[in-house]
């Protein structure tokens, strides 16, 4: 998980840092609302991967005594503070910036170092994106792309994809925004492309936030992995059956399973230790993101307070 993300991470970083002191300078001598959007935009971005490889380097500290699961779900955290400063701070600003350009719009100087900075900048996000999509496209398997974003627990590398997918669609807002004011002699383009760049942001933002949110509460594994799980268990003769069967992503890589099992009422304590055993072996050996498996042996006083799961 780690080695690819980070890789995707440091590339969008490298690119990002350049990106947007360019735009700041293109901004500056252009007067343009687009322009300077897309400078905060890319600062936003930079800042963002910044906290990303902190939210990857914590979730590998080792577990203990106030942590005794590990520190996984920093990255869950990280990837949802990306989503809150995405949409406080490039979608606002950008916002803010675009309203106040088309109140009291200003002449716009000579755009063509900005034509120069947002064509270079299109080719520099065009390769961290590529890079971006061939590592998800990688690690996705046979999922497609949105349902490989709404199962896939590692937030790290489809944040890094969003973020250039807004980058570059910014990017094209801002050339014609940018374009329209000048050739038209209507500073209102370059407000108004400045607002849609703050949309943009602020679109991806919330939908950030909404993937991340569950697994920062605490998601299930993916239902052919429960039911794997369900079907390892099953398989033993010394079963009857599986009242329930629960599991936690405490990280991507870090799986939590429970059950309640209904053992054979004529086995023995040592049958029944083996048993289990067996099953956690098992299970861990097929499944190695599942690193705890606990395993209930249900009871009569079990099941009045447990419904049995089917």
């Amino acid at each position: 998980m780690s080695s690819s993300s980070k890789k995707v991470i440091y590339a969008a970083l490298i690119g990002n840092s350049l990106i947007s002191i360019t735009k700041f300078i293109a901004a500056f001598y252009s007067g343009s609302s687009a322009m300077l959007s897309e400078g905060i935009h890319s600062l936003v971005d930079t800042g963002n991967q910044v906290l990303l490889l902190h939210g990857l380097k914590k979730a590998k500290q080792p577990a203990d005594k106030q942590f005794p699961f590990g520190y996984g779900k920093e990255i869950y955290f990280w990837s949802f503070v990306v989503a809150i400063l995405i949409f406080a701070v490039g979608a606002g600003v950008s916002i803010y910036e675009g309203i106040h350009h088309i109140i009291a719009p200003t002449p716009m100087g000579d755009p063509t170092l900005s034509f120069w900075v947002l064509g270079l900048a299109f080719v520099f996000e065009g390769v961290a994106w590529f890079f971006a999509l061939n590592e998800f496209t990688r690690s996705k398997g046979k999922w497609g792309y949105l349902e490989a974003v709404q199962r896939g627990k590692d937030p790290s590398m489809f944040v890094v994809l969003f973020e250039d997918s807004a980058a570059m669609l910014g990017l094209l807002i801002a050339f014609l925004g940018i374009a329209a004011s000048y050739y038209t002699g209507n500073p209102l383009f370059d407000g108004i492309a400045s607002v849609i760049i703050g949309l943009i942001l602020a679109g991806t933002a919330i939908w950030l936030a909404y993937e991340t949110k569950s697994l920062l509460i605490g998601e299930s594994a993916n239902p052919e992995l429960v039911s794997d799980i369900r079907r390892i268990v099953s398989h033993y003769d010394t079963v009857e059956s599986i009242h329930e069967l629960l599991t936690m992503h405490m990280g991507p890589n870090f799986i939590i399973a429970t059950l309640n099992v209904n053992f054979k009422d004529d086995l023995s304590t040592g049958q029944l230790e083996q048993t289990i055993a067996n099953m956690d072996l098992q299970i861990k050996q097929k499944y190695p993101p599942v690193k705890r498996v606990f395993i209930e042996a249900h009871t009569i006083s079990s099941s009045v307070t447990k419904t049995p799961q089917r």
